[in-house]
């Protein structure tokens, strides 16, 4: 798996870091891919599929070019104050309430053993003449890393109709998910956080 950095390209005009796939960053856009990530929704649809994520993925540290396995659970890190008033209107509905602060915890270790089998990656596809009209350009794959094959792509653009205008505080990117093809879920969304995940596991089937 390719990481995703840190960071928001708000309005570098230039910077080959696909934002119309904007994502998750650093340890968060791993977090996204695990399961126990997310929460069962009470009321699923069909742009809002459960998510049942998968048990580990691995990807190459980009400084060291080692390989890692991650993982991920809820864990306990740390205790509520008793004396908070939510807390203690808490423990008068149920003295056994809960006082655990709970967090999901990556982990990870060098992995062994065999690479997985598939692969996910992301591209800037723009190129230097649709940069020039604020235009940016995204390819998302899924690939059988066995046989090099690409299994799924999502191909993305976006344009700011403003170019690259930053009157009244705007951000050039931010706003160009306004013209994106396909669009983006929300009328005014500027991200589509988790996007990643959410067309990776239509592609790979976890097992429950």
């Amino acid at each position: 798996m390719k990481l995703r950095p840190d960071g928001i390209n708000y309005g570098d005009q230039f910077k080959l870091d696909d934002p119309y796939g904007s994502d998750f960053g650093g340890d968060a856009y791993i977090r996204s891919f695990l399961h126990g990530f997310y929460k069962p929704l009470a009321n699923p649809t069909a742009e809002t599929p459960p998510r049942v994520a998968f048990g580990y993925v691995e990807a190459l540290d980009p400084k060291g070019g080692q390989r890692y396995r991650y993982t991920g659970e809820m864990k306990a890190i740390g205790k509520m104050d008793v004396n908070a008033p939510n807390v203690q209107v808490d423990l008068k509905r149920n003295p056994n309430f809960d006082l655990n602060i709970y967090s999901f915890v990556l982990d990870r270790k060098p992995a062994s053993g065999n690479s997985p089998r598939y692969g996910v990656t992301y591209d800037d596809i723009s190129t230097r003449e649709e940069r020039e009209y604020w235009i940016a350009g995204s390819s998302l794959k899924v690939v059988d890393l066995q046989t090099n094959e690409i299994i799924a792509e999502r191909v993305g653009y976006m344009v700011d109709w403003a170019q690259g205008s930053q009157a009244g505080g705007r951000s050039p990117w931010l706003l160009a998910t306004r013209q994106a093809c396909p669009k983006f879920l929300g009328e005014h969304s500027s991200a589509q956080i988790e996007q990643t995940e959410q067309f990776v596991e239509k592609v790979l089937k976890p097992a429950n």
